[in-house]
């Protein structure tokens, strides 16, 4: 067994899974001692040295030493193994030579050249645009002005025939210590120069030119035994983490995973396979991850690293888009064992939004808590949405198998081989993953003032949801009503068809059942009741906010309506406080009552609990109406999240 210890948390791993075994370089928030970044000129000199020491090597013979055994990485002692192809071709160096005459040619001659060809080509044209079109730049090619721009153009190439490396990536604090040394100079020419630092275009060019030449000296690529060494440089500073897990592939530390949020991933320079063989000078190869973690938690500032660039074929790069979920499920990192990196992963609740922005390890996506970016540095791990259903749909299969084996022999006796073969292997079958509840895509919605969405106040008998419609309803009857239910009862001589009731015949009530139109029905003294979803359309359409007491069965037809709910479930306190709230109602419930209340709360949430938008535990009838009301105001000011099925 293998165990590592981060931030407090202990991962076990079997030895089966060793070698896939990550673990972060470091992690957010802890304290680091500082090194020193490297100023660029012994960078460059780190550089020049590297590609001096490479040139000796390929000079001795292939008995010779190296500093990095080939025989310690596999691709290395592959690549080393394969022979030379081809011959020195010297038709090359006579087409160089060409081609530097032909960059000193007279720029005039150039464009006069370049002239001749486009009167040639606007000869051959037959279409009157193309030919407008090189008559136009015709033009411009004939205009002073860019004779001189293309005179200069070519005189700074012929000056730089090779790209030069940069001195410096400081120039901006360079600038800044030459502002203090002249803050006592009383000279003409240092208080010009002065002047000159403190211009805002003149520090612009210079931030513009650290930008630059940070790109150049971060990543050089050098050539070893054949494969390509990348050279980078990376800026860590200490509450921005660098955000990479590494792995071990024998005596090989490779990136394992670029996280999202980390300087790693905003700079580009490490990929996911890449082999590290250096960091700030020290030799990583045969370090077990553990080691590299612990060698870069006391790093800090400029961190150069030796690289043999990953072999995976990369996909082209595209830009991603954050997909919001809710999660129908808890989960804590530390009691997964499955997890690659325990320190990262992101545990959360039932009813959490997730903004998931990576999912290019379809196992496990990197996501942020709603509400957490700012505090929460790096994306954290949570489980794919395939491999939890297929988790999900593992654990009930053995729970079932268990159960079954407990029932005994007996049980199996009463079916057929068939049967019982399907019964025993549901994983061979077709499993329904979308049965499992995991994550649901969410998105934000908008209420438009005109069209109000209902609200559910969901709750067992006794919680008070009645009672807080009721007292809606009585304080504001222009801006909340119910829906009128419809029935197959006979009216009264006071009831007036559409005021109390919808009076309908019993066929046409069970023609609407079947065709789905009502969110719950039921039958009364041999009459049948239900709440129709036209009923609710026809409060929506008036302006007011439907106010619904449904039973939980009810949510799933509800939400599967284009009527947009606001769930809000209305638990009930604890056992004594309940008692207290009922004895002012002139209630004297059994203890065993009020069990049976609470015991029903939990069921309702347990089962139902992924419909709920909002939640108030009725300690107080006064509290819970200012919090009923607060809710519902919400719903005019601010964006709420619903399923994104709903908004299609």
């Amino acid at each position: 067994m293998i165990t590592s210890h981060m931030n407090g948390y202990v991962q076990e791993t079997s030895g089966q899974a060793k070698s896939h075994r990550e673990r972060a370089v470091d992690c957010p928030g802890e304290e680091s001692s500082l090194v020193k970044s490297p100023h660029s000129s012994a960078h460059m000199e780190r550089i020049q040295h590297y590609q001096e020491e490479l040139r000796k090597r390929r000079e001795e013979d292939s008995r010779g030493k190296h500093d990095i055994d080939p025989n310690a990485s596999l691709r290395l002692k592959k690549l080393s193994q394969n022979p030379k192809v081809g011959i020195d071709n010297p038709t090359f160096e006579g087409k160089e030579k060409a081609t530097k005459d032909k960059c000193s040619l007279d720029p005039v001659a150039e464009v006069a050249e370049l002239l001749q060809a486009l009167k040639w080509a606007q000869y051959c044209l037959t279409d009157a645009q193309s030919q407008q079109d090189v008559e136009l730049i015709m033009q411009l090619l004939s205009k002073e002005d860019f004779r001189n721009a293309y005179t200069i153009f070519n005189s700074v190439s012929q000056q730089m025939t090779c790209p030069t490396s940069p001195l410096t990536a400081q120039a901006e604090d360079l600038c800044q210590e030459v502002q203090k040394i002249l803050q006592s100079s009383q000279q003409r020419e240092g208080l010009e120069l002065k002047a000159l630092l403190t211009n805002p275009h003149l520090q612009a060019l210079m931030q513009a030119h650290d930008g630059v030449a940070g790109q150049e000296i971060e990543e050089d690529l050098l050539q070893y035994l054949g494969e390509t060494v990348k050279l980078v440089r990376l800026e860590k500073a200490r509450d921005t983490p660098l955000g990479a897990t590494v792995r071990n592939d024998m005596d090989s530390v490779l990136v394992s995973r670029v996280v999202k949020g980390g300087a790693a991933e905003r700079s580009g320079l490490l990929s996911e396979g890449d082999e590290i063989l250096e960091i700030n000078g020290i030799s990583i190869r045969g370090k077990h991850v553990n080691e590299v973690h612990d060698l870069l938690q006391q790093m800090q500032g400029t961190l150069t690293f030796l690289l043999i660039p990953s072999s995976q074929i990369k996909p082209a790069a595209h830009r991603q888009t954050v997909m919001h979920v809710r999660a129908y499920f808890d989960y804590d990192p530390s009691d997964d064992p499955f997890v690659p990196c325990r320190e990262l992963g992101l545990s959360f609740q039932k009813g959490d939004i997730l903004h998931v922005i990576s999912q290019d390890d379809p196992n496990w996506w990197q996501a942020y808590r709603d509400g957490d970016e700012d505090n929460q540095p790096l994306a954290g791990l949570v489980p794919g949405k395939s491999f939890q259903q297929q988790r999900e749909t593992l654990k009930k299969t053995i729970t079932d198998s268990k159960s079954r084996e407990q029932q005994g022999k007996l049980w199996y006796a009463k079916k057929n081989k068939k049967q019982r073969k399907k019964s025993m292997s549901p994983l061979s079958r077709n499993t329904d993953y979308d049965d499992i509840l995991t994550y649901e895509e969410m998105s934000l919605y908008h209420q438009p003032a005109n069209r109000k969405r209902p609200v559910a106040l969901i709750g067992p008998t006794n919680s008070g949801h009645d009672e807080l419609r009721r007292r809606l309803l009585s304080i504001e009857p222009e801006k909340f009503a119910v829906a009128v239910p419809y029935t197959t009862r006979n009216s009264r001589i006071h009831e007036r068809n559409g005021r109390e009731y919808h009076f309908v015949s019993r066929p046409a009530f069970d023609t609407d059942l079947a065709a789905g139109k009502f969110i719950e029905s039921g039958e009364y003294e041999k009459n049948l009741y239900g709440t129709s979803t036209d009923s609710v359309r026809h409060i929506i359409n008036s302006g007011r906010i439907c106010l619904l007491c449904l039973h939980t069965r009810s949510l799933q037809i509800l939400r599967s309506s284009n009527l947009k709910p606001y769930v809000i479930f209305i638990a009930p306190p604890s056992q004594e406080r309940l008692r207290t709230l009922l004895a002012t109602e002139g209630k004297t419930p059994k203890p065993e009552d009020l069990k049976e209340v609470i015991e029903k709360a939990r069921e309702m949430e347990h089962e139902f609990g992924h419909f709920f938008d909002a939640t108030i535990v009725n300690m107080d009838p006064e509290q819970a109406f200012h919090e009923l009301r607060r809710l519902i105001d919400k719903l005019d000011t601010e964006p709420q999240w619903v399923p994104t099925s709903w908004l299609c």
